[in-house]
């Protein structure tokens, strides 16, 4: 496949997390329709490289190759504004990105993941699942083309795990992409990417002014 036809393209990254060197040589490419799965125990590295595709820190080394303006972001926290709606929290993210088609989307988004019955709740009065479920509704009214996801299905329950995969799925119908680290069988035609041999030393690595011991943002 020609390397244009790629919309991310990782190549020798190696990253830290609180000034520790955690990973080094991962390597792989997604192609618009594809959906990559990391594997890995906990601590291995997986929220932090998606940090980096999503631009939030800077590798120790390697690249990352993605357009500008690609990357939808969604990280352990839902993000939600607890005193604006659900319809309203959705609102918010349409303008955010400007997508042309923005009350259209919002209407997907809530039909997608089942919460039409509660556009009129406040976000800070919906239950664990039902946040989460707002949370991943927000993908839908990016328009962006790639979706990079840390552990998606937390708090969700099995129906809403297979609303949440029906969506990737469309999504990917669509030409987009998904990263995604989840320890959830969701059905998809995924490759799996194990990063556990890849644990970095601190030999031959020298850390950069882009590392922190930061958060994870919620959402971009």
């Amino acid at each position: 496949m020609n390397e244009m036809s790629f919309l991310l393209q990782v190549r020798d990254l190696a990253v830290a997390r609180g000034g520790f060197p955690v990973l080094s040589g991962l390597s792989f490419a997604v192609a618009p329709g594809q959906a990559l799965v990391l594997r890995g125990p906990n601590g291995s590295g997986k929220t932090t490289v998606l940090r980096c595709l999503a631009g939030l820190q800077a590798p120790l080394a390697g690249e990352v190759l993605c357009a500008p303006d690609a990357v939808a972001y969604a990280a352990h926290a839902d993000g939600l504004k607890a005193t604006l709606t659900a319809l309203e929290n959705l609102r918010f993210w349409a303008g955010i990105y400007g997508i042309d088609d923005g009350e259209a989307a919002v209407a997907r988004a809530l039909g997608a993941f089942e919460l039409d019955g509660l556009q009129s709740r406040l976000a800070g009065n919906l239950s664990a699942g039902q946040k989460r479920r707002l949370g991943l509704a927000r993908l839908l009214v990016t328009g962006r083309p790639l979706w990079v996801l840390d552990e998606p299905t937390v708090s969700l329950d099995a129906a809403s795990v297979a609303l949440f995969a029906t969506a990737v799925r469309a999504h990917l119908a669509r030409g987009g992409a998904a990263v995604m680290a989840t320890h959830i069988d969701l059905g998809l035609d995924a490759e799996v990417l194990d990063v556990s041999d890849l644990r970095a030393t601190a030999a031959g690595l020298t850390l950069g002014s882009g590392f922190d011991g930061g958060f994870d943002e919620a959402f971009l």
